[in-house]
């Protein structure tokens, strides 16, 4: 019984005591084989009530929470844009959660709670049998400066290695589809300071308050005219 369980267990991301009882047909002794399985190490605890016995930190952070997807470093480096090993999965959701960071075998998952207006730019891939909801490229540029989990030094570095491959028209799209000023603005005088063909609309966002390049640095350093943005780092 116990090997035909787990089988029927591995069907499922994750599962909570419920499912379990409907699979036992008995909802009083669920509990009892949940912690058995528990204690085998058959199975792990996610968080309360949600149960796994997959072992890819990946694949659970895309189920823990529902809407939602996978971005910041976890995908820039699934889309191949940058050479660092996260530290930490980022889960973008629209639903509000009381634990914002848990931790599944050794590794950090960090849920940043978005309006649903910010919720969009991400695709659906296959994840040993399952489906996960990744940000796209662009997106996960996009999210990067917008929750500003990601230096613009280093997202300048993003952009420099990957221009070529990157679609600029949707970087734009998204970007004033986010209506965030400082973003269009630090988005648009990088993508200049690299050669590439500025989207106009990208220009007509820029308004009169001075934004820092760096949101992590003071604001001080020479004024780039055309954005109105502070060098306050050397990029």
């Amino acid at each position: 019984m116990k090997a035909e369980l787990l089988n029927e267990l591995q069907k499922h991301v994750l599962f909570d005591r419920r499912a379990v009882a409907g699979m036992v047909n008995n909802e009083s002794y669920a509990g009892v084989l949940l912690h058995r399985l528990k204690v085998a190490g058959d199975i792990q605890e996610v968080e309360r009530n949600s149960y796994t016995v997959h072992k890819d930190p990946f694949l659970i952070a895309s189920r823990i929470a529902w809407p939602s997807y996978i971005s910041i470093w976890s995908a820039l480096r699934y889309h191949n844009l940058t050479e660092q090993l996260p530290q930490a999965i980022w889960v973008v959701t629209t639903k509000k959660r009381r634990n914002t960071r848990i931790e599944f075998a050794g590794t950090e998952i960090s849920f940043l709670i978005a309006s649903q207006k910010y919720f969009f730019g991400y695709d659906k891939i296959g994840l040993r049998g399952f489906e996960v909801f990744v940000a796209d490229p662009e997106k996960s540029i996009i999210d990067s400066l917008l929750f500003r989990k990601v230096s613009v030094s280093e997202i300048f570095e993003i952009l420099s290695n990957n221009l070529g491959a990157l679609r600029k028209g949707r970087l734009a799209d998204y970007a004033v589809r986010t209506g965030n000023r400082a973003l269009i603005k630090r988005l648009g005088f990088m993508l200049e300071r690299l050669g590439a063909t500025v989207d106009g609309r990208l220009r007509k966002s820029v308004d009169s308050s001075r934004t820092p390049l760096e949101y992590n640095l003071p604001s001080a350093g020479k004024v780039d005219k055309v954005w109105n943005v502070v060098e306050n780092v050397r990029l």
